[in-house]
């Protein structure tokens, strides 16, 4: 189906220096119950917090970029609680990655929408996912792989020892991953056709081609290839998270169709849309979005870097 075989995810495929060393601290935390895992994901955020380190920083900065009619204590809570979400996406990846896949689906505790994914993958028509970094987003993955062939790119690791540690832990649901390259794209597009899905997390700013478009009401830059295979491909679009549940009792996935189309023919127009729907789904759980990615670093000319710290000010 494609011009060449994505990384492979096989177990036997060795691990050095830090993915080895990540691998053998997941399985030991695997061993904890998934509210112990939030539990040290609480307390990794608090000491982020009390050390000032950049995460904390860049999640204050996002906090006042897009809801500046917050008041600022909504705005530092909204910051703390994001931190803790963040830090329970990094200590849940023991249970995802490690836990037999079954035992997995059962931290599934409702799905509202599972319809719109069967009536939109029975149209034939290959499917598109808009799979923003907000709750869950890997056992997003998972459940979706349970019912149609996935496909998705990664942009590989700035440590490249980890590239086969993350094609492992994300591999194992059936799901293939291509690296963000010309053949990555390529295979996308034969997917879509061959009438599988195809998964995309689209809210981070892409290293090449990409528009500025508004994202909580600040120009940040934006992929366009989405809109492209939208466009191209006449699949039908649905976008959905994986909502964390209080006291570790596990997830809820939502799911819907997009409310208005993502494939305009000008790539500025599609982005655009397809940053309102992201948007609006933020919104209804702010906290659990990825505030301590740096989404506006990617600036365009003459505008200051929002995150540059002023020397002496933490």
């Amino acid at each position: 189906m494609t011009d060449s075989a994505p990384p492979s995810a096989d177990e036997r495929v060795p691990l050095h220096g830090r993915a080895r060393a990540i691998d053998v601290a997941l399985r030991l935390l695997s061993r904890l119950s998934l509210p112990a895992l939030h539990r040290l994901g609480n307390a990794a955020a608090w000491l982020t917090e009390r050390l000032r380190r950049e995460e904390w920083h860049v999640a204050r900065v996002n906090a006042d970029l897009c809801f500046p009619d917050w008041s600022e204590e909504a705005r530092q809570r909204l910051a703390r609680a994001s931190l803790r979400e963040n830090a329970k996406v990094l200590f849940e990846l023991a249970a995802v990655w490690h836990w037999p896949l079954p035992r997995v689906l059962g931290l599934i505790k409702a799905v509202d929408g599972a319809d719109v994914v069967d009536d939109a993958i029975a149209e034939g028509r290959g499917l598109l996912v808009i799979a923003p970094h907000h709750g869950a987003w890997e056992l997003l993955q998972i459940w979706l792989a349970q019912r149609v062939r996935l496909n998705a790119l990664y942009r590989p690791p700035r440590w490249a020892e980890l590239e086969a540690l993350l094609n492992r832990g994300r591999s194992r649901s059936g799901a293939v991953f291509w690296p963000a390259r010309p053949s990555g794209i390529r295979a996308l597009f034969k997917a879509l056709k061959a009438g599988e899905a195809v998964g995309v997390l689209p809210d981070q700013s892409p290293p090449g081609e990409g528009v500025f478009v508004p994202f909580f009401g600040r120009n940040a830059k934006t992929m366009t290839l989405f809109g492209k295979l939208a466009a191209r491909t006449d699949a039908p679009v649905i976008i959905g998270w994986a909502e964390r549940l209080e006291r570790g009792a596990g997830y809820r996935l939502h799911w819907r169709r997009v409310a208005e189309p993502v494939d305009d023919a000008d790539p500025a127009v599609a982005a655009a849309a397809l940053n309102r729907e992201i948007e609006r789904l933020v919104r209804e759980s702010p906290e659990q979005y990825q505030w301590t990615y740096r989404r506006f670093a990617k600036r365009e000319s003459m505008t200051l870097n929002p995150y540059k710290r002023i020397k002496g000010v933490k």
